[in-house]
């Protein structure tokens, strides 16, 4: 069982870290006191491999002192249970803006404590633990994707490493997903809905999707689809996105929507990307 400990300053970013985790197949507890960790750990390895990535957030919102915290580290080592420290840091400048900007309370704040003193505070408890912890990622000049981009090359391993992608149809008479990432409209290309045997079949029958791409522009589309999808994934994976949403829309969502992203799908999936083909308002009259 691959096991992280996640700690670090408070606004620092450990949440968004367990969030970028999550896509990385790490499941997340967040705030686990110190006591529980050697019985959580039990329990997913009794699970014989259901919870085989773990990472738990232990900070100083537990309040019991980072002692407790290295007494349950040290009954993991007894137990036999590997593990890693992730410290997530930032300066504390930054850490007093994104509380102002919140509007939160830091956890070692209050009437006669200055935010400041708070931090500096928390950075002075917390410093046997950054001194123990494996990686330290500072986040004060980390946009979102680079912190992904980060977590994903210290613990992307095997399939958690892919960019998922998702292709999906839908008709502009019932809204565009609001999930989309990007969104490619097809009512220029030909519509088989005008063609009496074809108006109530959809793009997932042979002879709609022929008729489709009988077109000289509809081939020509999809070839530039496929050229720009060649160039986007390997960036928008090296930038750290771990889930991507590409929508196709016609008028309803029947016909010229379905048979491309079915065909985009196919393509995506001929080269070893991890594809799935949703097709939101085939069903729909």
């Amino acid at each position: 069982m691959d096991m992280l400990i996640i700690s670090g300053l408070s606004g620092a970013g450990k949440s968004r870290v367990a969030a970028a985790l999550e896509d990385l197949d790490f499941y997340c507890v967040d705030n686990m006191p110190a006591a529980l960790m050697p019985r959580f750990a039990e329990l997913c390895a009794a699970t014989r491999g259901r919870y085989e990535r773990v990472a738990l957030v232990s900070d100083i919102r537990s309040r019991e002192g980072f002692d407790e915290l290295f007494k349950a580290l040290d009954e993991l080592n007894a137990a036999g249970f590997e593990y890693r420290i992730l410290y997530v840091d930032a300066s504390v400048e930054t850490i007093v803006k994104r509380y102002k900007e919140t509007r939160r309370r830091h956890p070692l704040g209050g009437e006669a404590v200055g935010l400041e003193a708070a931090v500096r505070r928390e950075i002075k408890a917390l410093e046997p633990v950054r001194q123990r912890a494996d990686y330290v990622i500072n986040t004060t000049n980390l946009t979102l994707g680079r912190l992904q981009r980060t977590l994903f090359h210290l613990f992307g391993v095997g399939e958690g490493e892919k960019l998922r992608v998702s292709v999906m149809s839908f008709g502009y008479k019932y809204g565009i997903p609001i999930e989309a990432d990007l969104v490619f409209d097809v009512r220029f290309l030909p519509n088989p809905f005008y063609v009496p045997e074809l108006m109530n079949k959809t793009g997932l029958d042979d002879d709609v999707y022929d008729y489709v791409f009988s077109s000289e522009q509809s081939r020509e589309f999809l070839g530039k689809l496929e050229e720009l999808m060649d160039f986007l994934l390997p960036n928008y994976q090296e930038e750290g996105k771990m889930n991507l949403t590409v929508c196709i829309g016609c008028t309803g969502g029947h016909h010229r929507s379905v048979a491309v992203a079915e065909a985009l799908m196919k393509y995506l999936t001929g080269k070893g990307q991890e594809t799935e083909c949703i097709h939101r308002d085939i069903g729909k009259s």
